[in-house]
């Protein structure tokens, strides 16, 4: 499978529907990807998210036609996808950093790009603090317990990561002594989509047990999640936990679209032992993708 491909398929429809209401599940399914997994390789190949590229682009198209046509500003407004005259102007002055009808009266003239800007931290850190080839591994079965919640990932304009994944780990860690049957104190972060179009994720802090918990067994609040029969690709984080998005985009971006796998589109792992600590430049974690030959 060609991610490459597949994100380009999905930036040509856009293109050819600029004029046109677009969703992004509409962008991801003419992809041939889900609608997750297409926004978190957009998101690591562009450093944008798709709903802000979409707009971004709608804008572009809108400035060539306020130049090469007479539209009505209004009209213009609603052919980009803008609900009044109003929410246009407030994007569009934000965006170019003047108003449309000033824009129109100026031809074009004294408008200037930003230049791109290279992400020097990223760069530090694909040299210096990921794993660049991970191991396989083929992994029965597996149950763990432990709290979860839905939230909003990187790839979504709603991101609150922030807000919710901190306090769920508070709320789980003190609380391991309540499982039975614990495999070890190696805690897991569970990354699952809801369903295949959905933009909100699950995430679960939990822990391994060696079978599969009773109702009666599993402490208050706390849910059985299953991991299936799969093999996975690992790659070991080093640094700071404020940093994983650098290696996630590193796997989606550039080690998957060359590896010849693709991803199975079930959950991604998180795993922390006794060497993670969230704010030491020597803390070590792993981040794990379920794949597939790209061929299957």
């Amino acid at each position: 499978m060609n991610y490459l491909r597949q994100v380009q398929r999905g930036i040509d429809f856009i293109e050819q529907h600029l004029d046109e209401d677009i969703t992004l599940a509409e962008v991801s399914r003419t992809a041939g990807v889900s609608h997750w997994h297409f926004q978190r390789m957009f998101k690591a190949l562009t450093n944008e998210t798709l709903k802000s590229y979409i707009r971004s682009r709608r804008l572009a198209n809108a400035r060539v036609k306020l130049l090469k046509t007479n539209a009505h500003v209004l009209d213009v407004a609603l052919g980009s996808g803008f609900e009044s005259q109003a929410s246009f102007t407030r994007a569009f002055k934000k965006a170019f950093g003047m108003p449309p009808a000033r824009y129109r009266a100026l031809g074009g003239e004294h408008l200037f790009l930003q230049k791109v800007r290279i992400d020097e931290d990223y760069l530090r850190h694909i040299n210096k603090n990921i794993t660049l080839t991970p191991t396989i591994h083929h992994y029965d079965v597996r149950h763990l317990v432990g709290l979860s919640t839905r939230f909003f990932g990187v790839d979504s304009e709603r991101n609150n990561i922030g807000q919710k994944l901190p306090p769920l780990w508070a709320a789980f860690l003190p609380r391991l002594g309540e499982v039975q049957g614990r495999v070890s104190t190696t805690c897991y972060g569970i990354i699952r989509q809801i369903e295949a179009t959905a933009e909100q994720l699950e995430y679960t802090a939990a822990v391994q047990v060696h079978d599969r918990p009773t109702t009666r067994s599993l402490p208050a609040g706390m849910t059985h999640v299953i991991i299936p029969e799969a093999t996975y690709a690992t790659f070991t984080h080093r640094g700071e936990a404020k940093n994983i998005d650098h290696t996630v985009n590193y796997i989606y971006s550039t080690w998957l679209a060359q590896s010849g796998m693709r991803h199975s589109y079930a959950a991604d792992i998180e795993t922390y032992d006794e060497r993670y600590d969230a704010t030491s430049a020597t803390s070590v974690m792993h981040y794990a993708i379920p794949v597939v030959a790209s061929n299957s």
